[in-house]
């Protein structure tokens, strides 16, 4: 008997149990509050999303909406509101398996402020925000769910691996939920010492920059 089908049963449920635990970590720090945020997925027969109105702290991992590839609710909760969003990026960026999306308080903060400028939102002030993150455009405010914003962002999907929507937060992108949970935590702290600086501290100069893309890969 083959062992595939058990494998890919054994897949899907540590990666519902990853979310879950993702999830709590985010929750519990302050990275997203009440209902707000989500977390995806993708899988070999679709995705997996939390549920529209969860709170990310409190998730069970049987509630997680799981979806096909046709974009059909199959088990679990109802799918986020959000779904359009997530199903554009994995469309646009084949090496994208996790997506989070928090309403993460300093870059929300940094959208009221100002932003470095539409294209980067935060200058290169640290090496990590320019190895982990890298250029994070800026997408103007529109109400959450608005699908011009989830064709927007899915444009964006193969360039960059992350974007600040105005008011809203940041949705990060990376090889699995963990990865894009990582990346947006790197993000937020680097908005957190950017809005805490007076002076702004300077970004960092060409030269460093082109050794941080010689020597670690770096997107900038």
């Amino acid at each position: 008997m083959s062992v595939a089908p058990a494998l890919h049963a054994a897949d899907e449920t540590r990666i519902r149990e990853e979310i879950c635990v993702i999830g709590a970590s985010l929750y519990q720090r302050g990275y997203t509050t009440g209902s707000a945020g989500n977390i995806s997925a993708r899988l070999d027969d679709g995705w997996l999303i939390t549920p529209t109105d969860a709170c990310l702290g409190r998730l069970d991992p049987a509630d997680i909406a799981k979806v096909d590839v046709d974009g059909h609710a199959v088990s679990g909760g109802r799918p986020s509101k959000t779904l359009a969003l997530h199903r554009g990026i994995y469309a646009h960026n084949s090496e994208a398996r996790g997506i989070v999306h928090t309403h993460s308080t300093h870059l929300v903060a940094l959208t009221l402020a100002g932003v470095w400028n539409e294209h980067d939102v935060l200058p290169p002030i640290t090496p990590y925000y320019v190895m982990k993150v890298g250029h994070v455009p800026l997408i103007r405010y529109s109400r959450p769910g608005d699908p011009q914003v989830a064709q927007q962002i899915a444009a964006l999907a193969a360039s960059v691996r992350a974007v600040l929507l105005e008011r809203l937060g940041p949705v990060v992108w990376e090889r699995s939920v963990s990865q894009a949970a990582y990346a947006l935590e790197e993000l937020e702290e680097t908005a957190r010492l950017w809005l805490m600086t007076n002076p702004r501290p300077a970004p960092l100069d060409a030269a460093a920059l082109d050794e941080l893309r010689n020597q670690f890969g770096a997107r900038w």
